[in-house]
């Protein structure tokens, strides 16, 4: 039996300690880390495949997101997020692959100011099978009240992503309209 990976949490965002935090997992076969890590590492092809995102700005140092780039991005309906790469690993054999980010949201009113921190794990699995985790952990008001929507509009938007990389890996598009968000009629974009 293999001991799979785990995500490592900062202090500060450790999950039950903060005030949001989602968990999403997709276990997949006939696709490998290298070839999602190729989707989700480069910034600029994320708008392609995950509907719940805009404005994708790439770090100075161009699309491969590498520790401590800086880029932007919109989500959940959020303002332009400024992030910082906290991790960026790429797969190795028998090695996940990791990349996280944090990102904090100041406009000098406390009721607005959130911090968040989006981690990431690919590994290959045994039997030719890719293992997909993303976890997101938050402070602050407007992530105690995302906590309280009905549905979870976190859960469903990060199990977008994770869908959305799987059919891009395997070249496959589904309309917006069709995921977990656009069903649910939470679209923000």
């Amino acid at each position: 039996m293999s001991t799979q990976s785990s995500i490592i949490w900062p202090k500060a965002y450790l999950p039950g300690t903060t005030d949001n935090f989602v968990t999403n997992e997709v276990v997949i076969s006939d696709l490998t880390a290298d070839k999602i890590w190729s989707l989700l590492s480069d910034i600029s092809k994320w708008e392609s495949y995950y509907a719940n995102c805009r404005s994708c700005t790439a770090p100075s140092s161009g699309p491969n997101l590498k520790k401590g780039d800086v880029f932007k991005f919109e989500t959940f309906g959020f303002p332009l997020l400024e992030c910082t790469v906290e991790e960026s690993t790429a797969p190795e054999s028998g090695k996940a692959a990791r990349i996280a980010w944090s990102a904090t949201l100041d406009t000098g009113k406390a009721e607005e100011w959130v911090s968040v921190y989006h981690a990431w794990l690919v590994e290959d699995l045994a039997g030719g099978r890719v293992r997909l985790l993303t976890q997101e952990s938050q402070k602050g008001e407007p992530a105690k009240q995302l906590s309280g929507v009905k549905p979870n509009m976190m859960l469903l938007g990060h199990q977008d992503w994770l869908e959305g990389l799987v059919r891009a890996a395997r070249g496959e598009k589904l309309p917006k309209e069709e995921t977990n968000l656009g069903k649910a009629g939470m679209l923000r974009y």
